[in-house]
């Protein structure tokens, strides 16, 4: 059987390009995956259970339990786009949730799993917020607030993260930062690292260690697959 691990498809409406391709892209597997690995911001927008009656969200939602009654086992690492969530995937779905990532084995090979927006211990500013959103009062507006309202609030939080971010750079690549911060799970027997975030598809090796950025479900439509013992990158056509 195969497992899939897509990233960052940051999922708003129906009607959108890269939302029909998502549809698409599961419909074609349905029934084929062993485990669906979901490395972080997937929707737009999810904390909580509030989300699992919104409208824009109910067709992807309808296609993951379809893989779920088929027979695939669902592992969602949290992102920063969506957090909280077991509640809904995991007490709801079935799901596996993995809320700062972790390792799995597959195979027999351990594998390490992240997000992959912690992976920078310059961005203190963005580790601070980090903890405010997972925190107490932020958990309490995602029980009590409406869809509509969180909704708002993503699209206000999103333009004012945008704009921070404009005309900055990173002092360190990506690939420097990922096998930084997976030196110490790959000292620990890890052989592979598979991280979203950064929205470009990296695969590397170095040694015995493997390196696998799966690239983004918005422009590149790129993800990692794994089947015959191997991993790789790959690009939806659809």
């Amino acid at each position: 059987m195969t497992d899939l691990f897509i990233a960052d498809a940051h999922l708003r409406n129906p009607e959108d390009e890269n939302y029909r391709k998502m549809l698409a892209f599961l419909d074609q597997w349905q029934g084929k995956v062993r485990t669906l690995y979901l490395l972080g911001d997937i929707f737009h927008f999810w904390i909580g259970r509030r989300f699992a009656d919104f409208p824009r969200y109910q067709p992807l939602l309808d296609r993951l339990k379809s893989l779920r009654t088929a027979g695939t086992d669902i592992v969602y690492v949290e992102g920063n786009h969506d957090f909280c969530l077991a509640p809904y995937f995991a007490d709801q779905l079935g799901c596996t949730v993995l809320p700062d990532g972790g390792e799995v084995e597959i195979d027999g090979t351990k594998v390490f799993l992240t997000h992959g927006d912690q992976v920078n211990p310059e961005d203190i500013g963005y580790h601070k917020l980090r903890r405010f959103l997972r925190g107490r009062f932020i958990r309490f507006v995602g029980r009590t607030a409406s869809p509509d309202l969180l909704w708002h609030i993503a699209n206000w939080g999103s333009h004012k993260s945008a704009a921070s971010r404009e005309g900055k750079s990173m002092r360190r690549a990506p690939r420097d930062l990922l096998f930084a911060y997976g030196e110490p799970h790959f000292a620990a027997g890890c052989r592979i690292m598979i991280s979203g975030h950064y929205h470009q598809p990296i695969f590397e090796q170095n040694g015995d260690r493997t390196l696998i950025a799966v690239g983004d479900w918005i422009t590149q439509y790129s993800y990692a697959v794994y089947d015959n013992g191997e991993f790789r990158l790959e690009t939806f056509e659809g």
